[in-house]
């Protein structure tokens, strides 16, 4: 096939790249390098079967030639850039998403969005199944991402109603791996780069609020399951292990061997008490579930970063 992947440049994006390659795929990567990185595509520079753009999405998509898939992966989609650009966080999640329906609508190819767990906000249920419709604030900081992203799945639902655009909607949980930005704000780079560097990892509150983990190889076999053989649904995909932030923190400084202190700062708005994904659907419809632990993910990620960081 013939795949178009907005956001390419991206942690997620380029690790998607490269599994769609090795499938065999012709991809056309886009993105405009607001927080994406040349770096993570430059091993692709030379593949024949890779073409890239510079291009803002939320301006008009022009391919030529065939599509068979449009993978919307544009979007700031950390804490740090989402709030340092949020009108461009709205303006990709609105109308990056309806250009690339557009254009999935005019080559009659399949959509797939790159939603997230942000859109069930600070959850009142716990784990959070597909059902449930969340608990946002709309007007807090964060949300310029959390409906970002849930205007896009309704547009996304809208173009499957009402034009039979064939769509897919994931909903990423907390992803970490190699590629991953030093200093984008997630929790799991920020603790690797502080424990290497010999600096107190900064923990929010008293660090009993939990998150799942899901290792970036896990979750893009996830998302390429759901594109071949999905169904338009939202579906979760991610790990439901779930940890305080505070075990995590712990866990690096021991795989480090960092002496770095664990410091508590104050919490920040609408920050999510708990979080972790009920996969049940994707079990059942995929065949799907992560299989990388904790430790192991984290060990690969270290080594990562410790070639990176200065």
């Amino acid at each position: 096939m013939r795949l178009l992947v907005t956001g390419a440049a991206g942690f997620l994006g380029s690790h998607l790249c490269d599994r769609l390659i090795a499938a065999g795929h012709r991809v056309v990567g886009v993105d405009n390098f607001i927080t994406g990185s040349q770096a993570n595509l430059a091993h692709l520079k030379h593949n024949p079967n890779f073409q890239f753009v510079v291009h803002d999405v939320t301006n008009f998509i022009d391919v030529s030639g065939p599509l068979d898939g449009v993978l919307h992966f544009a979007s700031p989609a950390s804490p740090v850039d989402y709030l340092e650009y949020p009108i461009q966080t709205l303006k990709v999640g609105s109308l990056g998403t309806y250009r690339g329906l557009g254009l999935s609508k005019a080559k009659n190819a399949r959509f797939l969005l790159a939603s997230t767990s942000e859109v069930y906000g600070d959850p009142l249920v716990h784990p959070q199944p597909e059902s449930y419709w969340g608990n946002v604030n709309p007007v807090g900081p964060r949300g310029v991402y959390d409906e970002a992203k849930r205007f896009a799945e309704a547009m996304t639902m809208a173009y499957h109603r009402f034009h039979g655009v064939d769509t897919r909607i994931v909903r990423i949980f907390n992803t970490y791996g190699p590629r991953m930005r030093p200093h984008d704000g997630r929790v799991v780079s920020n603790f690797i780069v502080q424990a290497l560097q010999g600096e107190p990892l900064t923990v929010y509150g008293d660090g009993s609020q939990t998150r799942s983990f899901c290792y970036v190889d896990d979750l893009i076999d996830g998302i390429v399951r759901l594109f071949e053989r999905g169904e338009a649904e939202p579906t979760n995909i991610g790990n439901p292990n779930e940890f305080t932030v505070r075990q995590l923190a712990e866990q690096v400084l021991r795989l480090t061997g960092s002496r770095s202190q664990i410091v508590e700062r104050p919490l920040p708005t609408d920050d999510p008490k708990v979080r972790k994904p009920d996969i049940r659907r994707a079990c059942t419809t995929l065949g799907w579930e992560p299989r990388v632990a904790l430790e192991e993910g984290l060990t690969r990620t270290i080594e990562y970063f410790r070639t990176t960081i200065r």
